[in-house]
Formats: structure tokens, sequence, C-alpha cells
């Protein structure tokens, strides 16, 4: 029997069948299995209670006894998730959720079983272990409604599963019969101060009144999916304003490649993009939420902003190896090492989420402080080289340069200091940024491409005729494009998605870019084939792979979910006539 519950050694999923639940200020990562393989306690960066989704012990399981086929999906414009099981005796569902919204000490996990087609029987495990694994339950004792416990420093109550048994290490196993149409209740409820687990019933419709109080009407193409990704950006945005990059760490991009980061953490590129994605979808508390952020960074750090940050505005520590497996073909990384890392183009970004933010009405007297304080570290540092927006060598990257001119346009009166200052930094950069082509070249000593430079393209450094977007625009669809999806940037000696798979915040922002230019039909296209690069849940990571169709890294990248609600809104308006263009088409057709 106890060989049967060494959920630590079994194999993880692919990650396209995970979904998550959050809270805005932890999540909660769900397999096919029921199996809840990942929870950090009691906010986003601290250590995980659950981290078999890395190879290290403990697990949450609900999963229905015998064969099954599984299947699940959201509650629209919610991160309520239903896990769905035919079984061979009927169908079984598990509806769970992360009490929303959350509360930063104490995380509350819901699942309420439901036997929608005939009886079912389900396999119940708690096995909750702090530290990523290392300090088991103890002081485990039974309660009138349930089980008590502590692990390392936290406390927790579990209730729904009052017969459970302890089998001697630290684990709760019990095995639940539920008749045709019942409903079984099971609330967890985890944090350094947990003394009682709530009322399910009110639990849930405080987190049912809480996802609905809020719900996006996007007048766009592709709403429920907008809907979606809006639902997304909300769960993983705190009550403080910061949104984490990802729900997790160290999921890798390649198996074997090095390349394996934590992303929970704010990155203010991140933060900056998804402000500017909410301000053109209508989505105001996202919006708020992130300008509360930036504008307190700003305040706070000046010219000396860090591209990322903890979402309680701390540093982010550095980087550190856990001692576990890892995810198959990845590593054990916790931290990130951006902490030491310059990033001019992050202010450029922050000052286009702060103009959008006061062209929607939605900027305070302390945002309005902020734009002056971006935009004087720009005129301090916008020569200094820079790690760029992926994060590579100190170079004079063109695209840090150009974002940061669209952004000082972007809240400049005109002929003010600041219009001065972003044609200073666009006829500098055109001096060594363009290629003898008559496109953006990447960097001064590089003249290759990159999709930033597309996505400086439509932020509007230049104006949109400049023959530099449009040539820069048409050789990368030629290049830099595959069956439909698009990639960062060529890297040497290897053919397009062997070292690195398509970057899906480049396809959406693609899309933006084509539909700008006056070619509306091939922006849906590519729009629309990023949109498929997701699972069931709906959920983009940061990388797709082509060939294998599978998604790679972190999961749910916020950025992306944030560039599909942008690109849906842009789509839906009419493009423009590009008088650079007088034959549309072709620009998007690549692949």
């Amino acid at each position: 029997m106890a060989g049967k519950w060494e959920v630590s050694e079994a194999a993880p999923h692919v990650l396209r069948e995970y979904a998550v639940l959050a809270d805005g200020e932890r999540a909660a990562v769900v397999g096919p299995r029921g199996d809840i393989s990942w929870l950090c306690v009691p906010r986003w960066h601290s250590d995980a209670v659950f981290s078999t989704l890395l190879g290290g012990a403990g697990c949450y399981l609900v999963t229905p006894v015998g064969r099954y086929v599984w299947g699940g999906y959201y509650e629209d414009g919610t991160l309520i998730w239903r896990s769905r099981w035919i079984t061979g005796d009927g169908i079984v569902e598990c509806r769970e959720a992360l009490a929303f919204p959350g509360n930063r000490d104490e995380a509350v996990l819901l699942r309420q079983l439901v036997a929608v087609d005939g009886p079912a029987r389900v396999e119940v495990l708690l096995d909750l272990r702090a530290g990523f694994g290392r300090h088991r339950s103890a002081d485990l004792h039974r309660v009138a409604d349930g089980w008590r416990g502590t692990s390392g420093s936290l406390r927790w109550h579990w209730t729904g599963a009052p017969d459970a048994q302890p089998d001697g290490d630290g684990r709760l196993v019990t095995e639940l019969s539920l008749a045709a149409g019942e409903r079984h209740d099971l609330v967890l409820a985890v944090g350094a101060g947990v003394t009682a687990a709530p009322d399910p019933t009110a639990c849930w419709r405080r987190t049912e009144d809480a996802w609905r109080s809020d719900r996006l009407a996007p007048n766009t193409i592709a709403e429920r999916d907008v809907r979606h990704a809006h639902a997304v950006l909300r769960g993983m945005s705190t009550a403080d304003g910061g949104m984490v990059a990802a729900a997790t760490a160290s999921l890798p991009e390649r198996a074997e490649a090095g390349r394996n980061y934590d992303y929970r953490y704010v990155w203010i590129r991140d933060q900056s993009m998804a402000a500017q994605a909410a301000a053109a979808t209508g989505a105001h508390s996202v919006l708020d939420n992130a300008v509360r952020f930036l504008t307190a960074r700003l305040l706070e750090h000046g010219d000396r902003l860090n591209p990322a940050y903890t979402v309680d505005g701390g540093r982010v520590p550095t980087e550190r190896h856990l001692g576990l497996p890892g995810y198959p073909g990845g590593s054990d990384v916790v931290g990130n090492q951006v902490r030491d890392q310059f990033q001019l183009d992050i202010f450029g970004e922050a000052l286009l989420a702060l103009g959008a933010a006061e062209r929607a009405g939605r900027l305070d007297a302390a945002g309005r402080q902020a734009i002056d304080v971006a935009a004087a570290a720009i005129e301090r540092r916008w020569q200094q080289p820079d790690a760029g927006i992926w994060e590579l060598d100190r170079r004079r990257w063109t695209h840090s340069r150009l974002i940061c001119a669209a952004g000082l346009r972007a809240v400049a009166e005109p002929g003010d200091r600041w219009a001065g200052l972003a044609d200073a930094v666009v006829a500098d950069a055109s001096g060594w940024g363009t290629h003898p082509s008559g496109r953006w070249q990447r960097a001064a000593d590089d003249p290759t491409l990159d999709a930033a430079l597309v996505i400086a393209g439509i932020r509007d450094a230049t104006p949109l005729g400049d023959p530099r977007n449009l040539a820069t625009l048409r050789e990368y669809v030629r290049r830099l494009t595959s069956d439909g999806f698009a990639f960062r940037f060529e890297h040497q000696g290897c053919a397009l998605g062997e070292a690195e798979g398509a970057f899906l915040l480049c396809g959406f922002m693609l899309a933006i870019a084509v539909h700008r230019h006056g070619d509306p039909q091939a922006a849906v296209r590519w729009f629309e084939r990023s949109r498929t690069a997701c699972g069931p849940a709906g959920l983009f990571s940061e990388e797709f792979d082509v060939t294998q169709r599978q998604l790679r890294g972190n999961l749910p990248q916020a950025f992306v979910h944030g560039a599909l609600m942008e690109a849906a809104a842009v789509l839906s308006r009419p493009a423009a006539a590009d008088p650079l263009r007088p034959d549309p088409v072709g620009i998007g057709t690549g692949g």
C-alpha cells in the first residue's frame, strides 16, 4: 500500500497538461492526476510546500480510483479550475481554487469533489513538506473537523477528510466514496499563524464574487481568451500591485541546455507590457495595480531602478541550487542573476505604461512624478551599454534606445524637453543602428536581426512610415519566422528552432506590427497561430517547441497573456493603410 503513495518519484507531466490556481499572492500547479505539485507559501518567492514538479517531496493528490480519462476547464473569466475525469463508473469533477483574493500570510486551497454522473471513488493524499520538501509534516493530530499539523515554521489545518490515516512519514491518506450527484469539500489552510480552516461554503462564495466583480467585457476578437488572459494577470498580481513574471522556477526552455530560471518575481518590463495591454482592453484593475507598483519603485530607486523585484519591492535573491533533481531536462535554480544587471529599456517601457495610464485617465500625482523620474533617468544613462530586453551581455542595443525614445514620446508635449531628448536618442541610434540594407540592426557591433526591433517599431519611437520599420519587419518575417511562429533572434551555427523555441511574446507583437502596416488578414493569421501554442488550460509558457508542439519554460508567462490581450484589442480595430506599402499582401504569410 505504501508504494501506491510514492508520488515524488512519479514522472511529471508535459507542461501543456498543467492548470494553475492563483490568488494574487501565490499559485498552485495542478496536474491531470489531480496532483498539486507546486505551491509556495506564504508568498510567490517563498519556499515550496509541494515541490514534486522539481522532483522534491510534498504533493496534494485527489484522483479517481481505477482507470479514467482526464479533461478540465476554467470557469469563464476566473482561475477556478474543474478537473474532470471520465471513469468506468461515470464522471467525477474536482472544482478547485485558491481562495481569492488571497491573504498574504495564509494560503487556502479549496477542492470540491462532484460526482457528476454515477458514483465516484477517489484516492486522497496530503503530503505537505515545507522548505522544498525538507520538512515533513509533524505534530499530526485529529480534530473535530479534520487534521492539523506543522511543517517547518508553517502550520496547517485540513478539513473534509477526518477518516484519513497517517502513514508514519508525515502523510495522510484516505479514500472517499460519493453517491451520484453528491458533493464533498476539502479545505486546506497553510500559514505561519493558521489555527483553523475557513468554512467552504463562505469561502467559495467570496471567491466566486471576487472573480465576478472585475469580469472583463472586452470589445475585441477572441473575447473568451482575452477574459482568460485577464484572469491570469489578476491572479498573478498582488494586493501591492506587483505582478510576477511566472508562477514557477527552473522549468527548462530546452533539455539540458542550462537555461533554467526563477520567474517568481516582478520584472519591470513585464509589468509595463501588461499595463499597456490592460489599457488597450479596459482592464483597469490590472492597469492600476501595475502603475502603483511601477510608481513606487521609480520614486524609491530613480535611475538605479532594478530590472526585477520581489512582490513586496525587495531585492531579488541570488541564484542558488536546491539539491533537487529538477524537472526532467532542467535544473533546480531559485533566485535570479537579473538582480545585478542594468537594463536601459525598462525606463522606456515604464514611460509607455505610465503614458497609457495617463491617456486612460488613471494616473495620479505620484504617477506623474514617476514620469519625470523615469525620463530623467534616461537623460542620465541612455548612452551607457546595458543588458537589453533579452538580458544578455552589456552592449549598445538598438532596441533599448528606441524603446526609451518611444517612452519619452508617449509622455512628452510637442517641443518640450523630453521630446527633444527622444529626438537626440533616435538620431544617435540611427547613426550606428541602421543596417546598410536600410533596416534596423541589433546593436552597434551586431548587424543581425532581432524581434525586439519589431516591437520597437510598433511603439512609435519613429513614425510608422519610417522605411526602416517596414524593412525590418519584412526581413524579420523572412528570416526569423517558421510555420507561422516567431523567434527572437538567430543563434550562430543553429537552425531556427534548434537552440530555442518560438518566443510567444514575439508572435503576438508581430501580429500587431503587421496589422499596423496595413495587412489585417495576415495579422489575424499570425495571431491565431500564436494562440494555438497552449494546452487544454489555455495557459502560455514563454516558448513553444514548434516541432514537438510542446510548451517550454516557466508557466504561466504573464507577458505572453498580456500580449494576447493587446493584440486582440489592436486587431479588432480597422488597420490604417501604410503609404509605403501599396500592396499589403505578403508581410505576414511567412513560414
